[in-house]
């Protein structure tokens, strides 16, 4: 009995998923189609404006260690008073402080005396040395702080570190944006995505008349096949998608890429809306509902590279 009933199970499985297949289908522009070589990739979600970056940066070097200042015995001077000590030690170790003084050779006084020349000396040459040395900075504050200038943005950096701000990277999108310019100095990303939402009402319009060739221009072939297809659908099961109440709340460009001489370009839409189907003989709801609805959807964009007309190609759901 079981074995008999498997068979069965699978088959009424199927046929519910087929049903659930046909009832997305008898909506508004149902996703599909294509997007290049991102086909199969989920679109890049769109972020909302943050400010500059911000990033702190280590005091300088100078204000971290201090210089160390090279020390009595260091260097060459360092050496010539090594050399004053060890005639002194070696006076008073085999000259004896029994010489007394300048009757018996080097004594005691003519090392000191030595020693004391060679002391003025060593300081002379270091003043000298870290006058040299000694940075100056244009425009230097009070307490080692100095202020900078760069391309219309200014920041300051103080003794103990500061927060500066850094430019934003370039991002995917940036660099797609450049990359459709150099071709077309005119595009505009604002202006594209208020010209998307001209399309986005005009679309739902054809799937509501089941007759998408007043936008058929805005759509590739493969999209206006595939659309037009749904429409057929519905006109063949008697059924009427009805779409009411569309209120575009955000429209905003979050791709653009170019490859194998085409320009692409995806816009987020956010989106609240009435989306129901009726049955043409009663006028009865069959899917959907009557109340408004959010939904969130991907729409992509293609031409030829240039100043050609924009086509959409792929409609993805968020």
């Amino acid at each position: 009995m079981r074995p008999r009933a498997l068979p069965l199970i699978v088959g009424l499985s199927l046929a519910s998923l087929l049903l659930l297949d046909n009832a997305t289908v008898w909506a508004r522009a149902g996703s599909g189609g294509s997007r290049g070589s991102r086909s199969y990739s989920s679109p890049t979600t769109p972020s909302s404006p943050s400010s500059p970056s911000r990033v702190t940066t280590p005091p300088p070097a100078s204000s971290q260690q201090p210089m160390q200042r090279p020390g009595m015995f260091g260097g060459l001077m360092g050496g010539i008073a090594g050399f004053a000590l060890g005639g002194l030690l070696g006076s008073m170790l085999f000259g004896g402080m029994g010489g007394g003084g300048f009757g018996g050779g080097f004594g005691l006084l003519e090392l000191l005396l030595i020693g004391g020349a060679v002391f003025f000396l060593f300081r002379m040459l270091r003043g000298r040395q870290a006058a040299r040395a000694e940075p100056a900075y244009a425009g230097a504050g009070a307490g080692g702080a100095s202020s900078y200038s760069s391309g219309g943005q200014s920041w300051s950096a103080g003794g103990g570190g500061a927060m500066l701000e850094a430019p934003p990277s370039e991002t995917d999108l940036d660099r797609g944006i450049g990359h459709i310019r150099g071709m077309d100095a005119s595009f505009d990303p604002i202006g594209f995505a208020d010209w998307a939402k001209g399309t986005f009402s005009d679309v739902q319009v054809g799937i509501v008349k089941r007759d998408l060739s007043g936008v058929q221009d805005r759509l590739t072939p493969q999209e206006f096949a595939r659309l037009q297809a749904q429409c057929d659908q519905l006109r063949g099961a008697g059924r009427t998608n009805r779409i009411e109440r569309v209120r575009i709340g955000r429209a905003e460009m979050t791709e653009a890429w170019q490859e194998s001489g085409q320009d692409w370009v995806t816009v987020y839409f956010a989106v609240s809306m009435v989306d129901y189907t009726v049955d043409d003989a009663t006028g009865a709801v069959v899917e959907g509902s009557t109340t408004p609805a959010d939904i969130e959807e991907y729409w992509t964009f293609t031409r030829p590279v240039g100043p050609k007309p924009w086509r959409l190609s792929a409609i993805q759901t968020a």
